[in-house]
């Protein structure tokens, strides 16, 4: 049995809640709830530029992350917000996500100068998940 296709306007709102539970699985430092909001077959490139393949890759690495160096880190900046990501359906079933936002550490306010421009591949099966992710550190115009 197919999915139905989601309209416009739901596909921004469950887009918007998909990146809404992207923050929260990052805050909690929840490595499982971070890769279930991945396909199985996710592409995710690292601010370092190291390439994960697959849910499991996603998984582990966060994992390590949220376990260690990144342990009690936040992501900041509001991107399931209303002005928080611009969202591009380029198919009803796929739509290019963009949005800024920055990690910092446990007790450390929002640093600007960490900000980075994030770019995700939405797609939609049995419900939205991301395919592919891209962070880059942000610069000036």
């Amino acid at each position: 049995m197919s999915t139905p296709t989601p309209t416009p306007a739901s596909a921004d709102a469950e887009i918007r809640d998909l990146l809404g539970r992207l923050t929260e699985a990052w805050n909690a430092g929840d490595a499982d709830a971070y890769g279930e909001l991945f396909t199985e077959d996710a592409d995710y490139v690292t601010f370092f530029g190291l390439r994960l393949t697959g849910r499991p890759a996603v998984v582990e690495a966060h994992r390590a992350l949220f376990e260690g160096p990144l342990k009690g880190s936040r992501l900041t900046g509001d991107p399931a917000g209303r002005d928080g990501a611009d969202i591009r359906r380029v198919r009803p079933d796929v739509a290019v996500v963009i949005f800024t936002g920055s990690v910092t550490g446990a007790d450390a306010p929002p640093d600007p100068a960490r900000d980075s421009i994030v770019t995700l591949v939405a797609v939609h099966d049995d419900a939205w998940r991301f395919t592919a992710f891209q962070n880059t550190r942000r610069t000036s115009p």
